[in-house]
């Protein structure tokens, strides 16, 4: 028997078996112009095949690039857009730069120490205040994330000043919102269930 096992290993196995034989019957065609026609031919089956993908923007300029793969880059024809290489394909990608910088305290994040930075940087009082409390009502919720115990705001307060390194002072009478967490837990404590008085229901002697 013939086994998918004994024969060639597909470029690319989502189109099937029948649609590289398509491919490898187009490069044998040595006309120019009916080998065009039938590499439309392939491209229209091939794009039958996922209907919902009709839609997508560069859709059909994918299937292009997947005939190219799948006859080895070697298939002359008239493609309506650049064909890939094989150097191209072949390409790694970028390496992403990862910063090492310290964060002292994780659970409150690099963007916290970023907005603590820029409120030093703020000369009007009123505003640099309004941004102080804004910034501990986010570090006292995201401490809550870590922490299910209380948060005491005397320990935001305390942590602004150390990540400031005393450039910041807390505005007098300063009083920080109760985290969602909390409030969350304490509206969905589980309460025991009353017990029914089944002597609402008993029937008179």
């Amino acid at each position: 028997m013939d086994y998918n096992s004994n024969r060639k290993q597909l470029v690319l196995p989502e189109y099937g078996r029948n649609v590289q034989k398509m491919v490898d019957f187009a490069m044998t065609v040595e006309d120019k112009e009916e080998r065009n026609r039938v590499a439309k031919s392939i491209i229209a089956i091939m794009g039958n095949m996922y209907p919902h993908l009709r839609d997508v923007s560069d859709f059909r300029h994918k299937l292009w690039d997947h005939l190219a793969i799948m006859s080895d880059f070697s298939l002359d024809i008239d493609s309506p857009y650049e064909a890939p290489t094989k150097e191209k394909l072949a390409e790694k990608p970028e390496l992403l730069p990862y910063s090492n910088q310290r964060i002292k305290y994780r659970h409150y994040g690099r963007t916290i120490e970023l907005l603590l930075e820029k409120a030093i940087e703020i000369e009007e009082q009123k505003e640099k205040d309004a941004l102080i409390q804004m910034i501990a009502n986010h570090m006292k919720k995201s401490y809550a994330t870590w922490n299910k115990d209380s948060v005491p705001d005397e320990k935001i307060f305390k942590d602004i000043v150390e990540l400031s390194k005393g450039k910041l002072q807390i505005p007098e009478e300063l009083k920080l919102r109760e985290s969602r967490e909390k409030d969350y837990s304490q509206k969905n404590k589980k309460r025991k269930p009353s017990r029914p008085d089944n002597r609402k229901f008993s029937k008179s002697k």
